[in-house]
């Protein structure tokens, strides 16, 4: 058994429609995942599984989801030793928990995409790739600046962010 991360990109369905993560969990239950618990309303699950690939959670969850509320939504799937992994290597630890985010992709993205992103930085802003993952003190409101509205899938590939305190609540839900 294992423990898997989820991380739904979206959750709104029309102007006037959330996924209430009741129904999240419901969906996990329906896929036959055990204990799936949720963390605040943005569409973060932890659940146990069958040893799976997390590339093979993510496409069960993402067909699931469409065919139950009608709409796609990319959903990033991390397992536990993953997230622990991507916890460690938060290198702006000093900053504040909601002003610091995490960019958690599918895939690797570009290190020139990244770089095309540096003249977007404000003063005291930080920013770096670990891995897969883009890491970014906003030192500030992350709503305020222009680097957030950059972040996108068409410009970064299928990806989703969470901030740091976020990040750490998962964290605690997996041990």
């Amino acid at each position: 058994m294992c423990t898997f991360i989820a991380l739904l990109h979206s959750i709104v369905l029309t102007s006037e429609r959330r996924v209430i993560m009741e129904d999240l969990r419901k969906l996990a239950e329906e896929l036959g995942y055990r204990e799936p618990r949720t963390l605040v309303s943005t569409g973060n699950l932890v659940f146990e599984a069958d040893e799976m690939r997390p590339h093979e959670v993510e496409e069960q969850l993402e067909e699931a989801f469409e065919e139950k509320f009608g709409k796609h939504v990319d959903i990033i799937v991390r397992s536990d030793c993953t997230w622990m992994a991507l916890c460690s290597a938060n290198p702006f630890k000093d900053g504040a928990g909601d002003q610091v985010i995490v960019r958690v992709n599918r895939l690797p993205i570009d290190p020139d995409k990244v770089e095309a992103l540096k003249p977007l930085l404000a003063e005291g802003q930080r920013m770096k790739l670990v891995g897969c993952d883009l890491w970014i003190d906003f030192h500030g409101k992350p709503s305020q600046s222009k680097l957030l509205s950059a972040l996108t899938t068409k410009r970064m590939g299928v990806g989703t962010m969470r901030n740091w305190n976020t990040v750490r609540g998962l964290f605690d839900m997996v041990l």
